[in-house]
């Protein structure tokens, strides 16, 4: 597993987040946030490997590798989320029902490509890593909520930066599944045979 390539996943995937978190600590508290927050991330992170898993199970890995064409996609077409406003007693099912409604289908479209043909055991280790990176995002965003000019560059730039971000996972996808060279192999070998035919 690339843990670049997941921690730049990780970062394009909830930069838009990341701005929904500034009001979400503001309101709530640092424990609740971070509980809510890991558990949307489990749950969506566990549906994108189930569901590559069953995928890989009937397909070959660089057929899969088209699924790149999804974190492109949401780099051209997908609008800018809003905050969502809901209210729930619970402050951590706040913050689960708020990313799992403004992240769901941006997590799964980019993780889902991501996660194609990997084990269980790098399945795990890479949820971990995930984990980490996201208890690390909580805090550091807890620290930059009292900077102004945060707010106003995620408002200015996010998402900008994030569709940036969606189109390299895209292409990374591409290459790492074998995609491209497969393409190019049968592109090459229909060259070979044009020549054959014509000499």
């Amino acid at each position: 597993m690339n843990y670049w390539i997941l921690t730049l996943t990780f970062l394009s995937v909830n930069l838009d987040f990341f701005f929904v978190l500034l009001f979400l600590l503001k309101k709530y508290s640092v424990s609740k946030v971070l509980t809510g927050y890991l558990l949307g991330i489990l749950m969506l992170f566990t549906a994108s490997y189930i569901i590559g898993a069953a995928l890989t199970a009937f397909l070959p890995e660089w057929i899969l590798g088209g699924l790149g064409v999804l974190p492109l996609y949401m780099a051209f077409h997908a609008d800018g989320d809003e905050e969502k406003n809901i209210s729930s007693k619970s402050q951590i099912l706040s913050v689960l029902i708020t990313y799992l409604s403004v992240c769901a289908g941006c997590n799964l479209a980019i993780f889902l490509p991501v996660l194609i043909g990997k084990t269980l055991a790098s399945f795990l280790s890479t949820l971990l890593f995930i984990g980490v990176l996201s208890v690390l995002a909580v805090f550091l965003i807890k620290a930059a909520a009292g900077i102004s000019i945060v707010s106003k560059l995620m408002a200015r730039y996010g998402e900008i930066l994030m569709k940036i971000c969606y189109v390299l996972i895209g292409l990374y996808v591409f290459y790492d599944s074998g995609l491209i060279s497969h393409l190019l192999a049968l592109f090459y070998v229909k060259i070979l045979i044009y020549i054959l035919v014509l000499t």
